[in-house]
């Protein structure tokens, strides 16, 4: 396959991929022409033509990578640390219809994909990957150069960890679509001594009681 073709066919998904690592559209923008510059520069190298699609990604992954890395150095007074992200409590307390099944949807509403960027690196990717790239077990572990095993005990942390921040960030209900999205908990009930996930307000069709 010719570049152009490949730049055509991949362009919209590694911009997807890289937007929703970065959260940030004029960085995802220099990551993405870099990228396809690399692509370009090692096509040639690609040995097997059916691991175009996991080569591609990788090459957009570690590119992200190094940008994390040089941010942590050059910004460490707005890092997150990630190793209290890893101190969140393990225990989720279950009422209603489990969200472990709702998580496994491949679709999610907007506010649902901003809390997913509150997540470890490492943990994050794999959800963006799997969830809303839609890669297999196998891809993403072609991707980011792991087992098969650690992928998926990559996701099983990783919702774990997304069920409580939703459960402390967010209520839910499905829209018109059936596509699982949540509201986000104001400040102001998050501060009241006398709040409770149990008294949020039942929100539909923009009104709430």
């Amino acid at each position: 396959m010719e570049f152009w073709e490949i730049y055509d066919q991949f362009y919209g998904k590694v911009r997807k991929f890289i937007l929703a690592l970065v959260k940030d559209e004029w960085v995802a923008d220099d990551l993405i022409q870099e990228t396809f510059l690399r692509i370009q520069g090692n096509l040639k190298n690609l040995k097997d033509p059916s691991k175009l699609s996991s080569w591609i990604f990788r090459i957009a992954h570690n590119l992200c990578q190094d940008h994390f890395r040089q941010l942590k150095k050059s910004r460490k007074e707005e890092r997150i640390d990630q190793e209290g992200m890893e101190d969140f409590k393990e225990a989720l307390i279950q009422k209603g219809p489990s969200i472990d099944k709702e998580l496994e949807q491949r679709q999610m509403g907007e506010c649902v994909q901003n809390q997913i960027n509150l997540l470890p690196e490492s943990l994050r990717t794999v959800v963006v990957l799997f969830d809303i790239m839609e890669f297999s077990h196998q891809e993403i572990a072609d991707i980011l150069g792991i087992t098969i095993k650690n992928v998926k005990v990559r996701l099983h942390r990783a919702r774990k960890k997304l069920k409580v921040i939703l459960e402390e960030k967010c209520t839910f209900e499905r829209d018109e679509r059936n596509v699982l999205v949540c509201t986000p908990v104001s400040n102001a009930e998050m501060t009241d001594p006398d709040y409770s996930p149990d008294r949020r307000p039942s929100c539909k069709k923009g009104t709430c009681s």
